[in-house]
């Protein structure tokens, strides 16, 4: 079965860290852009991280931009998420997404696959 499965969500403090991982099943992620996404309540889902299939690009937005990063395990077929001094306005749910394109894309509409979420919350 072809799909995105993210884990490594939870409850962690202000300040706090933690690792997000998407495996890709049924499918190899090579040459696949990546783009990671979260939607905290009552807000629109917004992308936070994203990396090109195989141009090594990767761009983030200023709202986390030194407190992210992303990265791929190619022999393990999964792309992490690591977020650093997390913000209580960092809570909601993270997915990731794929397509198969070799250059960073940045469009929501533009991914194909889509990871069902995982929940991260940051409080005290």
């Amino acid at each position: 079965q072809v799909q995105l499965v993210e884990s490594g969500g939870g409850l962690v403090q202000p300040g706090g860290s933690l690792t997000l991982a998407c495996e890709a099943h049924g499918f190899s992620l090579a040459h696949y852009a990546i783009g990671w996404f979260r939607q905290a309540p009552g807000k629109e889902r917004e992308g936070v991280a994203f990396m090109g299939g195989s141009d090594g690009s990767i761009y983030y937005p200023d709202s986390v931009k030194d407190r992210l990063v992303i990265y791929r395990d190619r022999p393990k077929n999964t792309v992490y998420l690591q977020m650093n001094s997390l913000r209580v306005e960092d809570t909601g749910t993270y997915y990731c997404a794929a397509t198969f394109r070799g250059v960073l894309i940045r469009d929501e509409g533009a991914f194909d696959r889509w990871g069902q979420g995982t929940q991260v919350t940051v409080a005290s």
